[in-house]
């Protein structure tokens, strides 16, 4: 179930039809969009437009159909995009009821022949498919994700092991695109305090590399009731992950390491 955090006093109305296909169109040519539309200078409240995309004249990803729709039926349709490659996460949404990248995601992959579009549940909407993560990047700097070191700057490199490399395998690879921690339920209801997945897992890269050497410090900073303690192990963010990443797993090891401290 899809759950989105709306302006207050409003709720999601049936929206406009656009451009349903020819009478004598062919069959299973055209495909069905339903796709969320908000925009705050209207003070209108939000709305669920259905189009129709020529599957002939587009291409096989869920980001194509959008692009079509915006090129070719309505171009105030707003939502973020860039690489298209699943390496930026820009175009994270909630697409046929999971958070994934829309770039990523084959339109035949879904489950039904009719596609419905959110934006990423829990999160304020700027408008359309457009959530606000100011919240949610602002909690990643607080957990300084960069190398940091008290010993001289070496004159090339700091280096590592082939073993120590490894181990940053499945956490360097997060893109950032907050499909985890948006589907969350944790973090619906305390992302406020708690850091959610995301975060937590690139929180748990510094701490598990072998050349940082404020270890300590960043499990002090992690001992909090609400930071870090509030994963329930529901573990829809490890489903969620476009990338293959397990953010449970590595909270689960942040929380190993304070037992250990504790010892």
């Amino acid at each position: 179930m899809v759950e989105l955090t709306l302006p207050k006093n409003s709720k999601i109305k049936k929206g406009k039809t656009w451009n349903p296909p020819p009478k004598d169109a062919e069959k299973n040519r055209w495909r069905e969009y339903k796709v969320y539309r908000y925009d705050p200078d209207t003070e209108e409240n939000p709305r669920v437009d259905t189009y129709w995309v020529d599957t002939a004249d587009c291409g096989p990803m869920v980001l194509d159909a959008l692009l079509w729709i915006k090129n070719n039926v309505d171009s105030t349709l707003t939502f973020r995009r860039s690489c298209r490659e699943g390496v930026c996460g820009s175009c994270s949404m909630n697409i046929d009821g999971t958070n994934t990248l829309a770039c990523t995601m084959h339109a035949d992959d879904a489950r039904h022949n009719l596609i419905a579009i959110y934006p990423l549940p829990h999160m304020p909407v700027v408008k359309d498919l457009v959530p606000d993560l100011t919240h949610f990047y602002a909690q990643h700097r607080s957990v300084e994700p960069w190398l940091q070191t008290d010993s001289p700057t070496p004159g090339k490199e700091w280096k590592q092991s082939r073993e120590e490399r490894e181990e940053l395998d499945g956490l360097y690879e997060c893109i950032l695109c907050a499909c985890c921690t948006t589907s969350c339920p944790s973090y619906w209801w305390n992302g406020d305090k708690y850091l959610g997945p995301a975060t937590l897992l690139q929180a748990y890269r510094w701490i598990n590399d072998s050349r940082d050497e404020h270890t300590g410090e960043r499990l002090d900073d992690l001992e909090d009731p609400f930071k870090l303690y509030r994963c329930r192990t529901i573990l829809n963010c490890t489903k969620s992950c476009p990338k293959g990443l397990n953010p449970a797993k590595s909270i689960a090891s942040i929380r190993a390491l304070m037992v250990e401290r504790g010892e």
